[in-house]
């Protein structure tokens, strides 16, 4: 767990500790489907930035396509104040 670092001629001697990330959180969503677009509705408020509710949700989408309903995703535009999402996927389906 000891490592000898050199930065700009100089040696740093560091230790390497584990730490756990809090990033779990469990949600459910509503969602109205149409061909192309997606509205999700009653996204709960979580203590994440914007951009990474954004991620999640195009993740989740993109993923459900195993599993009948996703696919790859043109945009997602998220509206954290009003706890909405519209999902636009590149195909309809």
């Amino acid at each position: 767990s000891k490592h000898c670092v050199k930065l700009d001629n100089r040696t740093a001697n560091v230790t390497v500790k584990p730490f756990e990330l809090d990033m779990g959180f469990q949600f459910e969503l509503h969602v109205t489907v149409s061909g192309k677009k997606i509205n999700v509705s009653e996204i709960p408020e979580l203590p994440i930035p914007k951009d990474w509710m954004r991620d999640k949700l195009e993740l989740h989408f993109y993923k459900t396509e195993q599993a009948a309903g996703g696919g790859e995703i043109e945009n997602v535009t998220y509206n954290k104040e009003s706890g909405t999402a519209v999902i636009t996927f590149l195909k309809p389906g």
